[in-house]
């Protein structure tokens, strides 16, 4: 059950689970609040790795730094995401992902078009890439094509914009 859906629409699913296990002879559906520590489990569970070589990963409060002192701050999600909600003062290079969510992914079948404009700045000021999170492998990849590209500075900020939000810093959107 999604962790947004409403107490009410909940607790219907809850009752609805339950008597439908009774009907087919199953043990009872419940709800375990003590289960708080395994909701990602049943996410998309493709995380990325914790490391990237090459490239330093940073937490929120970090990125909030290096953004201040004038880093950019690349957001790799797509256009409807970063226009409902983006951490303020990023850019947008939403690309299409075709490739696998793993480390040995193949970038061309990728399309990094959108990093392009990247490289009209310069590739020395420092770069932090972000995505949706762990879960999320748009930020990694765009790190490692960066890496490769010749960016000198390359940051990820693995837990991205729900790091950012859970850290309450400022954030733009609809």
């Amino acid at each position: 059950v999604r962790k947004g859906l409403a107490p009410d629409a909940r607790a219907r699913l809850v009752q609805w689970f339950s008597a439908a296990s009774a009907s087919a002879r199953l043990a009872p559906a419940t709800e375990r609040p003590e289960a708080v520590q395994y909701q990602r489990l049943a996410e998309l569970g493709l995380f990325t790795p914790a490391q990237l070589p090459g490239v330093q990963r940073i937490g929120a409060q970090e990125a909030q730094k290096l953004l201040a002192s004038g880093a950019l701050l690349v957001d790799t999600r797509t256009d409807k995401e970063f226009k409902a909600k983006h951490i303020r003062g990023a850019v947008l290079a939403a690309y299409i992902e075709k490739s696998l969510k793993d480390v040995a992914f193949d970038p061309a079948q990728d399309d990094f078009r959108a990093l392009g404009k990247l490289t009209a700045v310069s590739k020395s000021p420092p770069v932090i890439f972000a995505c949706n999170g762990a879960e999320c492998w748009k930020s990694y990849k765009a790190a490692k094509v960066a890496i490769r590209e010749g960016f000198k500075s390359v940051y990820w900020l693995r837990g991205g914009l729900p790091e950012w939000d859970e850290a309450g810093l400022p954030t733009a959107g609809s």
